[in-house]
């Protein structure tokens, strides 16, 4: 119970200085309820009734009726709205219908235990099994997995009980009265409520057996699973390392599946949810295979409110938008919400050398073994690009999110924290800790850190902890975001711009998820993103945006035709359903060697060694984990990215894992070798090349730049017609990125002044890509006052700009996109600006960019232009993750190259009629 209205408190702490930027209010709503539907298993409804809930939401009713229809449904409903009731009440009543109506042996022996007996009550056994309908459970995550089962236990607890409470009364009442001979069936049958008659006389307790099966489930419980379970809670990866490739052991339960529920399916995007699309499509397709002539499943998709949710539905499972039923209106009753935007208060100029600052330069490499969402850890903080004697400059977001946490604690408030990072979670909640030590030490044992990388108990033993009170606040990463029904949460600070809407909906949920009142405040991180959403309100709060991942990809989707050949040959019908307009792609995989056809259809080459579902991983194809291994005794120390190990533990890195300091003696392709010191006096910081090389043009839009302000009737300024005036070009298409690490800096401690440079001899890495690029030729340049000794630095610094800002208009992450810019390109002979996808084959983010263009630039001029530094910052046109240092970099060059830009692009519609017509 908090002692002080926390929006209060918030405007106490952060008017005066102007933290507070803006505090939007969100209205409470009543809830709609409905009646249960007739189909509804009357026990079931009685478990609910038990557990509280004694009608559903309109939304929920409507989703359940689609379902049970036999149609295809998404749920796109608030955070906390009880979606996962639309999916188990129609599903657990088919499986409680199907034992009414098919029960199973008993586990008695037959009367006279002849062999002939034992065989037909296998029989019967088995045809009970094959009867039983089943259901798959896909969460994005183990915990989120996690606690539906905890949930279901729950429910089918209270379904036991029901039936248990309506044996003993009908027990009772055989003693009170005589009652004619009637079978034991019948016995059961009277002791339902009156409606029960329905689902048919039952021999026994009718229950649902659930089982999770992911990476931590040991083989016997897997057994039992595979064996026994009516629900099956699992996720893609282990459908696809797993359940698929391994589907004959699965028959029974393929063969029995009638509902398919994906939960927060918007949380399956860019090149994860192509992935995750095409599993789901090989499951569909193997279930079909199995069962030709029985029902198909049905599939619910549970999201959080999103753009166009029925494509994003049917994108995913293969089928058209018309096909899956749309449930949008949330019928769940919501507290009233408030959303905080904060920017952090102005650094202390001593504070952004001092070493023991958690956010300061000390930590700028304290996370290379632990990468998330936000990209390489200890970056998230970019306080060693600033400039010390910058007094514009604001502290770390991290830093703002512990003082702020340890004030809603200190008005009883119970607090969830989200970070970008693994590392910033610790941060965050050590320096919580350590603040409320010296100021209320009775709570600093009530905060922890949640991410990944904890072993199974510890996590489910933090998220006990958190249900059940014992945690007052707790830092995490996005792991619990998703979905995960913690109650009497007070408020949510969020440290840094979660990289959509919806994501930010969904974190800011998480608070008053019981009906009460709920705060949430967004802290704004040093990057040009959040320094726009922060002051643009209107950006923040508008529509959220459509999921955006491209299941055709063929970097993704040829390695999963593979899979699919080797669970089932793949056929003509096939096709469509993996999004093939013909055979081109099979019969290029053939001619490699990976497919073989035969008149049944195309197989997968057993010849070849491994199998083909490790050819992929669903969460990112680079290349494997780098263990970093201590020289001296052999201790795996941690982690690191694949991809990032080229510039974080190369030969003389400085690694720091838990505030222990390692230099890398030796980079194999094995692992790294570090040896620990004692006294380091620097970090270390990597270089790097790249280029660009443009394989094909797919798109291409030519912007005619307006001259003195508008063209004249007759032509252009000079006598030049329309056609003949300098023009940007603005193009989409597939390009090859070469980048390679050419050496290092040591930066000394604590200003991290550059005081050596080091070369490094390591590989070139090729990454084929999608991108968005445009040029600019010399003489528009020029007259903007752009010469040859600034145009470099402009081009750079509108480089870093647009990709920090391409996620308002696409859902990725700044780390999933990449950039360069040059002032000659080999190819285009003219300065150009590439804004790239970082997955092999592209993801759908640059071309996102490509058609939002007059959007994405207006919006990186007005990030440039709003901001209070000289020189350029990490809020505007600095980069955590620029090879080059951030060097050069010209801010005002910059923005008078992207006014060229904004005035030369046409408005969107315009820009999509000109595509058309070219």
């Amino acid at each position: 119970m908090t002692t002080r209205d926390l929006t209060e408190l918030l405007e106490s702490i952060g008017a005066g200085d102007g933290r507070l930027v803006h505090l939007e209010h969100v209205p409470a709503r009543p809830g709609r309820q409905a009646d249960w539907p007739a189909w509804a298993d009357t026990d079931l409804v009685a478990a609910y009734h038990r557990t509280g809930i004694t009608r559903p939401w309109t939304h929920q009713v409507e989703a359940a009726e689609a379902l049970h229809a036999g149609h295809h449904t998404v749920l796109a409903t608030g955070t906390g709205s009880g979606k996962s009731l639309a999916a188990w009440l129609p599903a657990l009543s088919d499986v409680l219908t199907a034992q009414a109506e098919h029960p199973a042996p008993d586990g008695s022996q037959p009367r006279g235990g002849g062999r002939e007996n034992v065989r037909e009550k296998g029989r019967e056994r088995v045809s009970a099994l094959r009867q039983r309908p089943a259901v798959m459970y896909l969460a994005p995550t183990k915990a989120l997995a996690a606690d539906q089962a905890a949930g279901l236990e729950r429910l089918v607890a209270a379904l036991e009980a029901v039936q248990a409470e309506h044996c003993q009364e009908c027990c009772h009442k055989r003693r009170q009265e005589p009652l004619p001979k009637h079978s034991h069936e019948r016995d059961h049958e009277h002791s339902r409520p009156a409606g029960a008659g329905s689902t048919g006389p039952a021999v026994g307790l009718r229950t649902v057996r659930t089982g999770t099966c992911d990476g931590d489930t040991p083989m016997a419980e897997r057994d039992w699973v595979r064996a026994h379970a009516d629900v099956v809670l699992t996720n893609p990866d282990f459908l696809h390392f797993s359940l698929l490739p391994g589907h004959e052991r699965w028959t029974r339960l393929l063969r029995g599946l009638r509902y398919v529920v994906v939960d927060e399916c918007h949380a399956y995007r860019g090149v994860l949810g192509a992935h995750v699309a095409l599993v789901l499509r090989r499951l569909l397709r193997l279930v079909r295979r199995l069962r030709p002539d029985g029902p198909q499943p049905v599939v619910l998709c549970a999201s959080a409110t999103a753009a166009e949710p029925a494509l994003t539905a049917a994108r995913l499972i293969g089928t058209e938008p018309s096909e899956v039923v749309t449930v949008s209106k949330d019928g769940a009753p919501a507290g009233q919400r408030s959303l905080a935007l904060w920017q952090p208060a102005l650094r202390d100029p001593w504070v952004v050398a001092a070493p023991a600052d958690p956010g300061g330069p000390a930590a700028l490499t304290d996370l290379s073994g632990l990468s998330g969402p936000g990209g390489p850890a200890g970056l998230s903080d970019p306080a060693a690009l600033t400039d010390p004697e910058d007094t514009t400059a604001r502290r770390s977001a991290l830093v703002e999110a512990s003082e702020l946490t340890v004030d809603l604690l200190s008005v009883g408030a119970r607090v969830l924290v989200f970070v970008r990072s693994r590392r910033s979670a610790e941060i965050v909640a050590e320096r919580t800790r350590h603040t409320l030590g010296l100021s209320l030490p009775e709570l600093a044992g009530t905060v922890a850190a949640y991410r990944g990388g904890y072993l199974p108990e510890e996590r489910r033993a933090l998220e006990t902890d958190l249900r059940r009170g014992r945690l007052r606040a707790l830092a995490t990463t996005s792991a619990l975001e998703l979905g995960i029904d913690v109650t009497d949460l007070d408020a949510v600070v969020i440290a840094g711009w979660p990289g959509t809407r919806t994501s930010l909906s969904q974190q800011a949920g998480r608070a008053g998820r019981a009906g009460g009142r709920g705060l949430a405040v967004l802290i704004a991180s040093d990057n040009p993103l959040d320094a726009y959403l922060v002051h643009h309100p209107e950006a923040v709060f508008a529509s959220p945006e459509a999921t955006v991942f491209d299941p055709a990809n063929p970097y993704v989707l040829a390695p999963h035709l593979c899979a699919a050949a080797s669970e089932s040959p793949l056929r003509q019908e096939d096709l469509a359903l993996f999004g093939l307009a013909d055979e081109s792609l099979l019969v290029e995989l053939e001619e490699r060697g990976a497919l073989r056809r035969r008149p049944t259809g195309w197989f997968w080459n057993v010849t070849l060694p491994g199998r083909p579902q490790d050819l992929t991983s669903l969460r990112g194809d680079g290349p494997p984990a780098v263990p970093v291994v201590e020289t001296g005794t052999g201790t795996v120390v941690g982690t690191v990215d694949g991809a990032a190990a080229d510039s974080t533990v190369h030969e003389g890195a400085v690694y720091v894992h838990q505030g222990t300091v390692y230099v890398v003696e030796e980079l194999t392709e094995e692992a790294a070798f570090v040896r620990q010191q004692a006294a380091v006096g620097y970090r270390t910081r990597a270089r790097s090349r790249t280029s660009v090389r443009i394989l094909a043009e797919r798109e291409r839009q030519e912007w005619v730049v307006p001259q003195d302000g508008g063209q004249p009737e007759d032509g252009l300024p000079g006598g030049r017609k329309e056609s003949e005036a300098p023009a940007v070009a603005w193009s989409f298409g597939s390009v090859e990125v070469t980048s390679q690490v050419t050496g290092y800096s040591r930066l000394a401690l604590p200003g991290m002044e550059v005081v050596s440079q080091h070369p490094l001899d390591m590989p070139e890495r090729v990454l084929p890509t999608a991108a968005t690029w445009w040029t600019l030729p010399r003489e528009l340049c020029e007259s903007a006052g752009l010469g040859d000794d600034v145009l470099p630095g402009a081009l750079h610094a509108a480089e870093h700009a647009a990709i920090g800002i391409l996620p308002l208009v696409a859902t990725c992450d700044r780390w999933d996109i990449g950039g360069l810019s040059t002032a000659l390109h080999p190819q285009t002979a003219q300065p150009t600006v590439f804004v790239h996808d970082g997955h092999a084959g592209g993801a759908g983010f640059a071309e996102r960019g490509y058609r939002a263009g007059r959007q994405w630039l207006a919006a990186t001029l007005g990030v440039i232009e709003q901001c209070g530094c000289t020189n350029g910052c990490p809020s505007c046109v600095q980069s955590p993750k620029c090879g080059n240092n951030n060097e050069p970099l010209d801010k005002q060059g910059a923005a008078a190259l992207l006014r060229l830009l904004v005035q030369a692009a046409p408005p969107e519609g315009d820009a999509a009629k000109d595509h058309a017509a070219r």
